[in-house]
């Protein structure tokens, strides 16, 4: 390592200052702290805790967290693929390698340009460093997309979330919305037609087979509120939608939100490291489970009555949870706050969905709403906190 350390050395001469390429220093610093731990220490006095961790590397552990669910979203684009044209059984490669076709560009177009163009751009023109949070970003964008999304979408989503929802605030750190769910949200009021509907599914061409239906479990239980048929019956004479399947992620969707199991995964990595916190991922389903059980209490129609745990299991709840709630830049901070926020996620998620069917999925909706008002939750929890110790020094 100290030979490519050398190498990389006298290669910095020239960005530094003075140097011919000083304006393109903080390119190479990225480049540098992204191989190295940067050897820099707090100069603060006090009591300072000194590791080996930078951002960087905090956000390497999400990206290692997110692994699971981007590989079997992978091979689930092409299980999905097979399914729709009615080629199964396909071999696992076969699968693999669709996936691979379809997934791989759109993960590079949203480095590209969001990274290489508008992150290095901002970069160069307000010289500041470049700022880690696009290691995730690039990676999440892709997982809240369809896998039939055209990558000149996502290049222009991608730009747009950096400018708009990130640099516009500061860059990393100082955004108040999700990043990647701000891409997701600025494609389905831009381009709707290419992020809902019957867009989950890749078909390369090929005619899907008589009676398939691509529609996601969110859609088919939106459509008992006109066929009066109970949700549960309703996938049951869909081929393929279990609770089972529905759990294990062999279902249409994004390409990285359909297995709950893999975000579980996730989630446990996120934990274990103390990345993510589990008070807010245990307050999503804990609020999306309350609110389906009100609802099913309600029973207005069929859709409230769909038992409470399907509501834990299809679209991206899971997914939203684990990598997008937990976001410690735009969720709520104080420990009582995080119970608060993870909750109305899950709540409003529910109620996004059931009460408003032009809109199947919630989450998108319900993390943006509460990342305006994390702040908020924030803020009253601490003046509560401080009532109550004045009372006790008043006492």
């Amino acid at each position: 390592m100290k030979f490519l350390r050398d190498i990389v050395a006298k290669a910095k001469v020239p960005f530094e200052k003075g140097g011919k390429l000083e304006r393109f220093y903080y390119l190479f610093e990225s480049v540098d702290t992204f191989l190295f731990v940067p050897n820099e220490t707090t100069k603060m006095k006090g009591v300072q805790v000194r590791d080996a961790n930078d951002l960087k590397r905090f956000m390497m552990t999400v990206i290692i967290a997110l692994l699971p669910a981007l590989v079997f979203g992978t091979y689930n684009v092409g299980y999905q693929y097979y399914h729709a044209i009615g080629q199964e059984p396909a071999s696992s490669w076969d699968m693999w390698w669709i996936g691979i076709q379809r997934v791989v560009p759109i993960i590079i177009v949203s480095y590209v340009f969001g990274l290489f163009i508008a992150e290095f751009a901002f970069s160069v023109v307000r010289q500041h460093p470049i700022n880690e949070g696009y290691l995730v970003t690039g990676i999440l964008i892709p997982l809240v997309m369809p896998p039939t999304i055209p990558l000149w979408q996502v290049a222009l989503a991608s730009i747009f979330a950096v400018v708009f929802a990130k640099e516009a605030f500061g860059g990393t750190g100082m955004n108040v919305l999700n990043v990647a769910l701000v891409a997701r949200a600025f494609l389905y009021f831009a381009y709707p037609t290419n992020i809902s509907g019957d867009v989950w599914v890749y078909l390369g061409g090929h005619q899907p087979i008589d009676g398939y239906s691509g529609a996601t479990p969110l859609a088919l239980a939106a459509q008992t509120l006109e066929s009066g048929k109970s949700v549960v019956e309703s996938f049951a004479t869909h081929g393929g939608y279990s609770f089972s399947n529905f759990f294990y992620g062999f279902i249409p969707g994004s390409i990285g939100e359909t297995s709950v199991l893999m975000s579980l995964i996730g989630a446990v990595i996120l934990i274990a490291t103390g990345v993510g916190s589990w008070k807010i991922i245990v307050s999503v389903f804990g609020g999306a489970y309350a609110m389906g059980l009100l609802l099913n209490a309600m029973g207005a129609n069929q859709y409230m009555m769909m038992p409470a745990e399907y509501h834990l299991v299809i679209g991206g709840l899971a997914f939203g949870a684990v990598f997008m709630a937990t976001d410690p830049v735009t969720a709520s901070q104080t420990e009582i706050g995080k119970w608060i926020y993870g909750f109305m996620i899950g709540v409003l998620t529910v109620i996004i969905r059931v009460l408003n069917p032009a809109y199947p999925e919630g989450i998108m909706l319900a993390i943006l709403f509460m990342n305006v008002f994390a702040p908020l939750i924030d803020y009253y929890v601490v003046a509560a906190n401080k009532k109550r110790r004045l009372k006790r020094a008043t006492v």
